[in-house]
């Protein structure tokens, strides 16, 4: 196995205990997957939360309502991501906004600028509050690794940048709408002096808190219920939604926290995806053969989360996440229950993440 070892740098201050204590913080996007996470979180710490949702009303919201702590301290702002004096009333007096919002489509117009012009709207009702500390606002890995010309030994870091013209060159406006909504929040934060972390996760996988499958647990599911009959030679780095919403309370609470902080656990190819899965879960039929047979299997990339891990962030498994994922699935009918799992069927041997990089500081 690949490793790349980076000298771990003094730790950071550890996330919780009741830090919250006080504190009214606002979420943008609150019913989202990685935003309820982070809902949950802030909620046991002690804060109040402003969530910022469509419709407060909508019953896809009532797993936040149902979180320990949400019927004294949570509370539901019906505001869209464009509407800026709905975001100025969710954002007034409150001491942190944690920015999670954003459009997830590969359609340009309605991808790039309500991102752009949706984060700037964030800042500006940061500004006028006059309470808020600091601002986390969430990026992506989207934002980093689209560069064709950074060479295979190159560690992918908070240094990285997408390429903008090979990102519209090849039409994937996710990438590019995150790219340049991050830029524009970095050049906003640097003229209205806000204090702004950013953190850049890749692929997020995990139980679900919300009812409805997300993006990136449906990249799982596909090889589970059959729809995906082959995997691609791709590479792709995972984390653990749990550890994202840790991430973002460390952006914030930590005074050391700065910059851009990248959160990933590990880089598999879907070779190894597809093998883990199967060795949890042989009940279901799950792809044994690439969609690409004629080229070279794609190497994994290195990476490192340095920056998270001297915060203090330690990692879940990319085997435990992908488990625990499958079981959400299973909890939430999105999956029919095959046959019983035992605690030894996690355990995953170490041959297979044959072929991933570790990631470590």
């Amino acid at each position: 196995m690949t490793v790349v070892d980076v000298v771990a740098a003094a730790g950071g201050a550890e996330a919780g205990n009741g830090s919250g204590n006080g504190q009214t913080v606002c979420v943008t996007g609150a019913g989202g997957y990685i935003a309820s996470w982070l809902v949950k979180l802030l909620l046991e710490q002690g804060y109040t939360v402003k969530g910022t949702v469509r419709n407060p009303d909508d019953p896809k919201n009532a797993h936040l309502r149902a979180l320990d702590g949400a019927a004294e301290r949570l509370i539901l702002c019906k505001a869209d991501l464009l509407d800026a004096d709905a975001i100025r009333h969710a954002v007034h007096g409150c001491h942190g906004v944690f920015h999670t919002a954003s459009p997830v489509t590969d359609d340009p117009e309605q991808m790039v600028e309500p991102a752009v012009r949706g984060t700037e709207y964030v800042i500006d009702a940061a500004v006028e509050a006059g309470t808020v500390r600091r601002m986390v606002l969430t990026s992506s890995i989207g934002a980093v690794t689209m560069d064709p010309n950074r060479g295979p030994d190159v560690v992918v870091d908070e240094s990285c940048w997408s390429d903008l013209d090979f990102c519209k060159k090849t039409r994937n406006w996710y990438c590019y709408g995150k790219a340049v909504a991050e830029q524009a929040a970095w050049e906003a934060a640097r003229q209205r002096g806000v204090d702004l972390v950013v953190v850049n996760p890749v692929l997020v996988i995990g139980p679900l808190l919300q009812p409805t499958v997300n993006a990136s647990i449906a990249h799982i599911l596909k090889y589970l219920d059959g729809s995906a009959s082959k995997f691609a030679n791709a590479v792709q780095a995972y984390v653990d939604v749990r550890d994202v919403a840790d991430a973002h309370l460390r952006a914030f609470e930590n005074p050391l926290a700065s910059g851009r902080l990248l959160c990933a656990e590990r880089v598999l190819h879907r070779e190894d995806v597809v093998r883990i899965l199967s060795k949890l879960f042989p009940e279901y039929p799950v792809p044994t053969r690439c969609s690409d047979e004629i080229n070279p299997r794609k190497q994994p990339y290195k990476m490192s989360n340095q920056k998270l891990r001297d915060l203090g962030l330690e990692f879940r498994p990319v085997s435990q996440s992908l488990y625990e994922t499958v079981k959400s699935l299973q909890e939430k009918g999105h999956l029919p229950v095959l046959s019983e799992q035992t605690e030894a069927d996690k355990e995953v041997p170490a041959e297979e993440l044959q072929g991933g990089v570790t990631i470590r500081a």
